[in-house]
């Protein structure tokens, strides 16, 4: 039943972290266009708020659960090589650190007054780009046989 609700959990909290990943690629990017510069910069600090406040508690839930999640398959990530199963658990455990290797690149940028516009969007176009591969590899997981 732990399984059932760990795996619940890291599936919510992967469509909320994914959605608001989309939400700011493709959806937010293009309808700050035609906004007058200090509404964009007004819009752009009140949702990058939002969305750190949010985001924090669903990635915590998101790494808790997937870690709880791999625990039950530890035999299975002993010999990644052995199975499929393993060895894309373990490719989508790497993306997973990954993405954590990007966010302390993001707070090292942030705190260095580095973080330039073009950074932060290519940096939050690869995190969505690496949660759509944990995705596919999620699927392939059970699915994939070689």
């Amino acid at each position: 039943m732990m399984y059932g609700i760990l795996l619940v959990m890291h599936l919510l909290a992967a469509i909320a972290f994914i959605g608001t990943l989309f939400f700011e690629v493709f959806i937010w990017h293009a309808a700050r266009r035609p906004l007058a510069q200090d509404a964009r910069e007004a819009a752009d600090q009140s949702i990058a708020k939002r969305s750190r406040h949010v985001l924090h508690g669903v990635v915590l839930v998101l790494y808790c659960a997937g870690i709880g999640l791999a625990w039950q398959h530890r035999g299975a990530l002993s010999q990644p090589l052995s199975n499929s199963f393993g060895l894309l658990l373990s490719l989508k455990i790497l993306l997973a650190l990954s993405i954590i290797g990007h966010y302390l690149l993001l707070a090292y940028w942030l705190t260095q007054g580095r973080l330039s516009p073009g950074w932060a969007c290519w940096l939050r176009r690869s995190i969505l780009g690496h949660m759509v591969l944990i995705v596919v590899l999620a699927k392939a997981m059970f699915y994939w046989q070689f």
